[in-house]
């Protein structure tokens, strides 16, 4: 529990009005209102889950917010980041956010990093927030948040979603396990699919984020029982949550300073190997493609290994689709190779990376192929602007 100095916290007229439910609370009142003025938190990111707990922490009268973030608004956003609007797309996600709690809370202090949190700068920026909360999407990310919270001995608040899904817990606080007890190791690079492949629904940010920002809350009041030592699973297909218990390992090794986490999590190697493959692969940027289209020639077989789903959204005329999963387990690579009929083949996905996968899986199996550079996106943006971003 965090015991700040209350004596020189004032609550004005407007803080009466503005949380006096709050403050009828037994497990507030005066002194727990107090406690969240007095309160700074940082906050990893303004995306899915950043955004819904944001504007609650603001709301809740949270002193002082510290925000990194070094991304720009996107029209792919809005769906799920509630904080941003449109009228913010193309510009810098924590002025975007700042600006929004301004309007909630004018009084809050709002600290801006534009940066990418490294292990050069992660320490001296988590120092000086009495609690952490990780809203990033990345497994170097999370496990720099986690050793720099271990380090620095502060409460890490985490969440995280995908498609239906969503997990929450609290790591490092009162004795209680961190992330290197639920996850010691790093998954291999590119076996856990991104939002950006996998898909998500928007409102799971909203549920997943606010059971970040009530944690947050309850570690500032010292009240209730939070979800250290129990990682929460949401399911909101089954509408179901479930509950693991998760205590620390004995055998863990000590968090001594911070490492290179692209390095730990195998980005780095993974990188240069889809480097290599990507050089061994030949390529055709869309407009080279469009030419070829335009031409009429029959002499080759465009493949999409995108998902049906995304072929129902966009698709490159002629394309035919084999996805990426059927191409994995074998099943597509018989298909590939009787459509292909002696021809050429030239493969897309929505931006390049999965269609380079499934070429090199069809190079083992004796198929030969061109990946299209940039993928559909490139094709919306250099060559038909009417097929939609997704």
């Amino acid at each position: 529990m965090l015991n700040p100095n209350l004596d020189n916290i004032q609550l004005t007229k407007d803080d009466y009005e503005r949380y006096s439910r709050h403050i009828i609370l037994p497990e507030v009142g005066l002194d727990g209102q107090k406690k969240l003025k007095a309160a700074s938190v940082l906050c990893i990111g303004t995306g899915g889950l950043g955004s819904p707990l944001l504007l609650y922490l603001a709301a809740a009268g949270i002193g002082r917010i510290g925000i990194v973030d070094f991304d720009v608004v996107d029209h792919s956003n809005l769906h799920r980041q509630i904080i941003h609007g449109t009228s913010w797309v193309g510009k810098p996600k924590i002025e975007s956010a700042k600006s929004r709690i301004l309007e909630i809370n004018p009084s809050c202090q709002v600290d801006l990093y534009e940066t990418r949190l490294s292990s050069e700068n992660a320490l001296d920026i988590v120092r000086g927030y009495d609690v952490v909360v990780d809203g990033t999407d990345n497994f170097p990310t999370r496990y720099l948040v986690n050793d720099a919270c271990v380090l620095m001995d502060k409460p890490n608040v985490y969440g995280s979603i995908f498609r239906f899904e969503g997990q929450a817990t609290v790591f490092n606080y009162e004795g209680g396990p961190n992330y290197r007890d639920l996850y010691p190791e790093p998954p291999p690079p590119g076996l856990v699919p991104s939002c950006a492949e996998g898909g998500v629904l928007g409102v799971l940010c909203g549920i997943i984020g606010t059971i970040q920002a009530t944690e947050t809350v309850k570690i500032i009041l010292g009240a209730g029982n939070t979800l250290s030592g129990r990682l929460l699973l949401y399911n909101a297909l089954d509408m179901t949550f479930r509950q693991l218990k998760l205590r620390p390992n004995p055998e863990r090794p000590v968090i001594e300073k911070l490492i290179d986490y692209e390095q730990f999590c195998g980005i780095t190697q993974a990188q240069a190997e889809a480097a290599k493959q990507q050089a061994e692969l030949s390529e055709i940027s869309v407009l080279e493609l469009k030419a070829l289209i335009d031409t009429q020639a029959d002499d080759y077989l465009l493949l999409d290994v995108r998902n049906p789903n995304e072929y129902e959204i966009a698709r490159i005329p002629g394309s035919v689709l084999v996805p990426l999963p059927d191409i994995e387990n074998g099943s597509g690579i018989e298909t590939v190779r009787a459509k292909l009929n002696g021809h050429r083949l030239i493969a897309h996905c929505k931006m390049g990376g999965r269609s380079a996968k499934a070429l090199g899986i069809l190079k083992q199996a004796g198929i030969e192929g061109t990946n299209v550079k940039g993928g559909i996106i490139a094709w919306s943006r250099e060559v038909d602007p009417s097929v939609p971003e997704y």
